[in-house]
């Protein structure tokens, strides 16, 4: 599954990748979905970091979903809904890779004081993003993929 930084989708798909980022920056918990061990699903809250060129999720330490983003970092993101679809409803998928260099984390959290042992820290490396709203009777979903680009599609609702 390819994958990609935030700062190459939006280099790819600048205008599109802004209304993840809106979407994203609307509230500050969302929904994260990871693996469990078994291979089941796990469905957990969370908070979003878009700061700069990266997406960044945290994590308190020993959380289960930072232990199932270790085991495997498959995940996907829905970027908690308002009450309407409008503007619409954002989800990303992608792979969480653990910054495990705690000078780095300091700096990706630009915090210089930050105690990396007191939190998990990971980059999302986005393998799929995808907007979806309602106009009219119309159900639209646009599609991002690293490899396919952005396929915009119609249903009749």
């Amino acid at each position: 599954m390819p994958a990609v930084s935030w700062k190459e989708f939006a280099a790819a798909q600048s205008a599109f990748a802004a209304e993840v980022r809106a979407a994203f920056g609307a509230a500050k918990h969302h929904v994260l979905a990871t693996l469990r061990g078994d291979g089941s699903p796990r469905v957990s809250g969370t908070e979003v970091d878009l700061r700069g060129d990266q997406m960044l999720l945290g994590s308190m330490p020993g959380a289960r979903k930072a232990l199932d983003l270790r085991r495997d970092g498959r995940m996907a993101l829905h970027a908690a809904p308002e009450e309407s679809m409008d503007p619409g409803d954002a989800k990303v998928g992608g792979i969480a890779v653990e910054v495990t260099d705690p000078a780095e984390a300091r700096a990706l959290l630009s915090d210089p004081g930050a105690d990396p042992a007191a939190f998990h820290l990971f980059r999302i490396l986005i393998s799929e993003a995808v907007i979806t709203s309602v106009a009219s009777d119309e159900l639209r979903i646009r599609h991002w993929h690293p490899k396919r680009g952005l396929v915009d599609t119609y249903r009749d609702g």
